[in-house]
């Protein structure tokens, strides 16, 4: 039997060649084995493989029996998917998000819907939308902004009131339907969105949205968006006008007056006449240079979106602007159920700064000329300069971590112990420093003012040592001092199987940039790839604890969280620390002592 995922590969592949293409029996997909095993090597690496839903089924104890009566109850139609346990994280603002916690056995078929779904959507999604796509991050939205808003005059930022959470079931299975034609896969998405939640161990039915820490969520969320996308090319169709290149009558008047004076320079023989000439003619240059050149009457509308965040450039008057902004409000409303907040859907002079994703996006109007492939240009001018909100983002980041203080005598920063983090060891207090620092950084690689984050970087370097200060209860200088490996550098030694090394705090400007590099996302993507797979692991049958060989006894997969975290006590403790995995194949006899020593 031909591999689901090359099935599925060869359906996407045709997906791009034929966008029209109507896709039916996808439901026979889901009934067959091999696909769960993929699902399972996509999920049993996340941390919330081990997290308990409604009940006690996680990445713990999965076996080809475990997967049969998946199929089974598919097949004959009776699963029901679990109602998902809701609990609250706290955001950066301080507000609570929901998150839905489900169980294992639905997080696998919903992975499994995904595969398919992503085969099927995926070569025909927008090339605006960069949101939970393979090979499409917040750092390719922001490339193809900083590239395509070149000469922007105005900012529509967008914002859809609770988009996740009022997504119209009806309308997201109608679009579906039109390239889905197969209702029993359509009833599958639909009992998932329908599935509800637990709070407080009281169950409450959903009525709208996607399920919350639902696999499937993106992708659906994705697909529902895509409409928006659509109506914002057909916007952009009918709104760009392109007018012949024009002059300004400025440029015009200074080229006119500089044509006339090589003229009378041609005319003069060699004096002081002809010098003062010269020099009135490299002013007039100068001046030319510095003028705008071209009169640009063009109309131009660009659009990029990230989930449910989009800014649109326009090139035109704030009336366009708001023309634009009255469109997508009826469309949303009226097509996709959904509304626009008038509040924060702002409308921005490129001057100013609109924000998306973080960062300040705004368009430079500099005149200065700068050498240019043997010549001077404008370079900078009309360019898209992405910057960091440093008061915003990072001085509130600080403050929300604890890393500095103000002081009362002049309002400065200064760098405070975290002594919430005076627990743990000194290799994990700066291993702590070095992933939070290192994860700002990463993010705003992309903007221009990236050596603002300078000063960051000392402030935790400063607070990561008072840190470490105050748990030892001595000075900074001893900690530096003590830990000193050369020239304004300083680390935590550790011993690791390689031998010795050294935990440093990373500098800001030793962060690698390579990989918020510009891409061009590729459209055709390997849905699933991996070396040695459970499903071969599973039907060697073979204990990798015990090295029981045969078919004489049931084979599970063990699961841990963090490997980690494990002591080495146990012999299957030894052997997934030896591995490095996450998963140990074992027989149902070794499963039973591992986890209650008989």
């Amino acid at each position: 039997m031909k591999p689901t995922i090359e099935i599925l590969t060869k359906l996407q592949e045709n997906s791009v060649k034929n966008h029209d293409e109507v896709c039916t029996k996808l439901f026979r997909y889901t009934l067959r084995p091999d696909i769960y095993y993929v699902a399972y090597q996509n999920l049993y690496a996340n941390n919330g493989a081990a997290t308990k839903g409604v009940n006690e089924d996680t990445a713990d104890g999965f076996n080809e029996d475990y997967v049969t009566r998946i199929i089974e109850s598919l097949k004959n139609g009776t699963y029901t998917p679990n109602p998902v346990k809701r609990t609250y994280i706290k955001k950066a603002n301080g507000k609570m998000r929901p998150l839905g916690l489900p169980t294992f056995s639905d997080k696998l078929i919903q992975d499994v819907i995904r595969m398919i779904l992503q085969a099927v959507y995926e070569p025909i999604f927008s090339d605006f939308s960069h949101g939970f796509r393979p090979g499409r991050s917040c750092h390719t939205a922001l490339s193809q902004l900083k590239h395509e808003f070149v000469g922007a005059k105005w900012f529509v930022e967008g914002d859809i009131k609770g988009c996740f959470d009022n997504i119209d079931h009806t309308v997201l299975l109608e679009i579906i339907g039109r390239k889905i034609k197969d209702v029993r896969f359509l009833n599958l998405i639909r009992v998932f969105l329908k599935a509800g939640y637990m709070e407080d161990w009281k169950y409450y039915g959903t009525y709208s949205g996607c399920p919350q820490g639902g696999i499937i969520s993106p992708i659906l969320a994705n697909i529902y968006l895509n409409e928006l996308d659509k109506f914002v090319e057909t916007l952009k169709e009918s709104f760009d006008v392109k007018t012949p290149y024009t002059l300004t009558p400025e440029y015009k008047a200074l080229q006119q007056k500089r044509a006339n004076t090589r003229a009378k320079i041609n005319r003069r023989q060699a004096g002081e006449e002809r010098n003062q000439l010269i020099a009135q003619y490299e002013e007039l240059g100068k001046e030319l240079r510095k003028t705008p050149a071209k009169l640009c009457n063009d109309k131009k509308l660009k659009y990029v979106r990230y989930a449910d965040d989009f800014l649109i450039a326009v090139n035109g008057s704030k009336e366009d602007c708001e023309w634009i902004k009255a469109q997508l409000t009826e469309f949303i409303r009226g097509t996709l159920r959904m509304e626009l907040s008038q509040e924060k859907t702002l409308i921005t002079h490129s001057n100013e700064s609109a924000r998306f994703l973080g960062y300040d996006v705004r368009v430079r109007r500099d005149q200065t000329v700068k050498p240019w492939k043997n010549c001077k240009q404008r370079t900078l001018n009309n360019t898209v300069e992405l910057l960091i909100p440093l008061k915003d983002k990072i001085e509130k980041y600080l403050f929300s971590h604890g890393v500095v203080r103000q002081r009362e005598d002049n309002g400065k920063l200064e760098p405070v112990a975290r002594v919430a983090l005076t627990r743990n060891t000194d290799l994990e207090i700066v291993t702590t420093y070095d992933a939070e620092l290192r994860g700002l950084c990463n993010y705003y690689f992309l903007a221009s003012n990236y050596r603002s984050l300078n000063y960051f970087s000392y402030l935790m370097e400063y607070s990561c040592l008072k840190t470490l200060a105050w748990k030892h209860r001595c000075k900074l200088s001893k900690i530096y001092n003590k830990y000193r490996t050369g020239a304004k550098r300083w680390g935590i030694p550790y011993e690791t199987k390689k031998g010795k090394k050294i935990r440093y705090l990373t500098k800001f400007n030793e962060i690698d940039g390579k990989k918020c590099e510009d891409v061009e996302p590729k459209i055709v993507k390997i849905i699933a790839t991996s070396k040695t797979t459970i499903d071969s692991r599973l039907k060697a049958c073979r204990c990798e604890l015990c090295g029981h060989e045969g078919n004489d006894r049931k084979y599970e997969v063990h699961h841990v969280n963090k490997v980690k975290n494990l002591r080495g006590k146990e012999p299957w403790e030894v052997v997934m620390i030896a591995k490095k995995r996450k998963t140990l194949v074992v027989c149902h006899d070794c499963h039973q002592m591992i986890h209650h020593g008989f």
